[in-house]
């Protein structure tokens, strides 16, 4: 008769330890997040409780040792659903975070080639948006560049940016009754 052990597996100490400081860092994450997004996460009451009570903590060694409980706490948490919902909103961030820097871009390029009399890019932003209103764009983008050449504030170009991020979301909201 085989002895009970055998049969577990073995795990040694250092990947305990492994194990416990990923989740303590996890609770770290935890720790970042609004009280709205910590309650959408569905912990244990007494998980919950603990990382409130963290963010109420000022002092680095009662935050470090908070923290541990935290880690504590998570190992007999079901974390999986945790790591899914944080890497939705990471994910959510970081395509937030493009589409920001491409509504730049265009900005930027409109601005940088309109200066120096190439229309192109003028003519593929209407043909990839081709409800914007072009008469508006023309003005905003040759009273940003009026502005940057006066070293004035730059108020055309944010006002160009606002105008170029609405263009694009009702593209995108047409896009999708075109789909849906």
């Amino acid at each position: 008769m085989q002895n009970e052990d055998d049969d577990l597996e073995y795990i040694s100490k250092t990947q305990l330890k492994a194990e416990a400081e990923a989740q303590q860092m996890l609770g770290k994450k935890l720790l970042n997040l609004t009280k709205d997004q910590v309650i959408k996460l569905n912990l244990d009451e007494n998980l919950y409780t603990a990382i409130v009570e963290a963010k109420r903590l000022t002092s680095n060694g009662a935050i470090k040792r908070q923290l541990q409980y935290i880690g504590r706490l998570m190992r007999t948490a079901d974390i999986e659903p945790i790591k899914k919902m944080l890497a939705g909103w990471e994910g959510k961030n970081n395509a937030e975070n493009a589409r920001f820097h491409a509504l730049e871009r265009w900005r930027d390029r409109l601005i940088d080639e309109v200066a120096t009399s190439q229309s192109d890019t003028l003519q593929e932003f209407v043909t990839k948006h081709p409800h914007a209103d072009i008469q508006k764009l023309r003005t905003l983008i040759r009273n940003a560049n009026k502005e940057k050449a006066a070293n004035k504030t730059l108020k055309s170009s944010r006002d160009l940016f606002k105008l170029i991020r609405e263009i694009t979301e009702s593209q995108e909201n047409i896009n999708e009754n075109d789909s849906g």
